[in-house]
């Protein structure tokens, strides 16, 4: 299998005209873009980049976000991208364990970089122009568009993907050209996808979803990239319509906010045929809504870690219309299994632990070989996801083990009471957590987020699921508040255990 910088060679010269990447006013062709990237490579490589350096990439959605990550893969380099929303402690954390030579940062984050720095012994170069900071941009329109030298092989080291962190801190997750480049595959594969569909990119390039799933599947495909810096349901709608977008990944809340846009109804959406969802689950009733409001749509959910490059299990169709709360199969190349706590494999039904295995598996934990033997087993992924499995080998996802709340000895699912939650007409986003009680052990926990002019007390909630959830598994208490999220959609529930266990 080829390395990322020589597929991208390879649609230069096939397809050198195709339109490959468009941010705003810029539209670059296949051609342009590999030229760019070369260009942008070799002027990383005179500041003494080379095979094995490891460089954070801090940056929002954008054509330069896009042009450094290539630039660093074809020499070899090992690619940090980092979360936009980190903190100087947090951002001084990933380069220190990573062990970074250098970051490349947007402008609009040198804030955060400069005082990171303060810190930490790493070369920082901008992105584009920014006060007296290295401008790559620049330095690049001073090089040769040449094709590099080919000194990359298939299973060197291409990028560190630090976890969310919402079980702590986060860690490092090492990933090959060769497996990221098989995530790209089984995903394109798996929901259809051909070569020169027209993509569009809104989730953040820095997770692992957006980069390896979406961005990496279309270039193997030689796709068109459509590129927003950020999320807001009208003008992702706009350039749905006009850039005559035919697939879409987002997280399900970027889909519950499109569903309320009143633009929705008044564009032609009739290109965009395939909507993909992941980093949290999607509540039926929103599956319901998309089914209706966009029946050309084949929607597909994709549950994976980043462990596994984020392969894992996927359920699109038909099948996901009638299944709307199951999180799928087995992706293409990949196999998956539900067991007990004594590794057997549970009967139909039977709630248990998913693990997956296949060639997108992480190399292991970066400097962390502890944490990545407490994670495999045999070559399997134990993925700390509590699922069940039929006999078709449909999987459905109950809850995070860590997730999972006890309450007088009596197993709450969380995943479960949030499907009903968000079916209740005043609330727009919802979190349930267990926090502890003298007498249960825990009790269960909602932290709501209510719709404008919206109201809900804790007998109305109760009132409300009786019907719907039994008894113990109804809230207990009622917080009204914003749930916290990082930026790949995730709700940070160890946050909320922290604060309301304390409280």
């Amino acid at each position: 299998m080829a390395t990322i910088g020589k597929i991208l060679e390879r649609n230069a010269n096939r397809v050198p005209d195709r339109e490959a990447l468009v941010y705003g006013e810029t539209r670059y062709t296949y051609r342009m873009l590999d030229n760019t990237i070369n260009q942008t490579a070799r002027a990383l490589a005179k500041r003494g980049i080379s095979h094995g350096d490891r460089v954070a990439l801090m940056s929002p959605n954008s054509d330069l976000f896009v042009l450094a990550y290539y630039a660093l893969l074809k020499l070899g380099a090992i690619v940090v991208p980092t979360n936009v929303r980190l903190a100087p402690p947090e951002l001084g954390y990933q380069l220190e364990d990573s062990g970074a030579r250098m970051i490349l940062f947007d402008p609009a984050l040198a804030h955060v970089v400069e005082e990171t720095l303060k810190s930490n012994p790493v070369e920082g170069v901008a992105l584009a122009h920014w006060d007296n900071w290295p401008n790559l941009q620049q330095l690049a329109q001073e090089e040769s568009p040449k094709p590099l030298p080919e000194i990359v092989q298939e299973h060197d080291d291409a990028q560190i993907l630090y976890t969310s962190g919402t079980t702590g801190r986060p860690k490092g997750v090492l990933m090959d050209h060769h497996r990221v480049i098989w995530t790209g595959l089984n995903v394109t594969s798996g929901v259809g996808l051909r070569e020169g569909e027209r993509l569009l990119h809104v989730a953040p390039l820095y997770h692992s979803a957006e980069l390896d799933l979406f961005l990496m599947g279309g270039t193997y495909l030689a796709a068109t990239h459509v590129i927003l810096r950020e999320f807001h349901p009208t003008t992702v709608l706009k350039m749905l319509a006009q850039e005559r977008i035919t697939a879409f990944f987002g997280v399900p809340t970027m889909y519950q906010f499109m569903l309320r846009d009143p633009s929705l109804d008044q564009l032609d959406l009739s290109s965009w045929k395939v909507g993909m969802f992941g980093a949290a689950p999607m509540p039926p009733s929103t599956v319901i809504q998309i089914a209706e409001k966009l029946p050309q749509l084949e929607l597909y959910n994709l549950a994976g870690l980043t462990e596994m490059g984020p392969g894992g299990v996927f359920l699109g169709g038909e099948e996901l219309r009638r299944n709307p709360g199951a999180a799928g199969r087995a992706i293409i190349n990949t196999e998956a299994r539900v067991v007990d706590s004594q590794y057997r494999d549970v009967k139909p039904g039977v709630v248990g632990e998913l693990w997956l295995r296949g060639e997108t598996l992480m190399k292991g934990y970066w400097n962390k070989p502890e944490a990545t033997e407490a994670t495999m087993h045999d070559g399997w992924l134990m993925t700390g996801d509590l699922a069940t499995i039929d006999d078709q080998g449909l999987i459905t996802l109950v809850d995070r083990k860590k997730d999972m709340i006890i309450t007088g000895g009596m197993n709450v699912y969380s995943v479960e009471v949030e499907n009903v939650l968000i079916t209740h007409p005043a609330i727009l986003d919802c979190a349930v957590v267990g926090v502890p009680h003298p007498d249960y052990g825990e009790t269960v926990m909602a932290i709501v987020t209510l719709k404008p002019d919206a109201t809900l007390s804790l007998d109305e909630l109760r009132e409300y699921c009786r019907p719907r959830i039994a008894d113990y598994k109804i809230p207990r208490k009622l917080v009204i508040g914003d749930i916290p999220r990082n930026a790949s959609g995730k709700v940070l529930k160890y946050q909320l255990r922290q604060q309301y266990s304390q409280n």
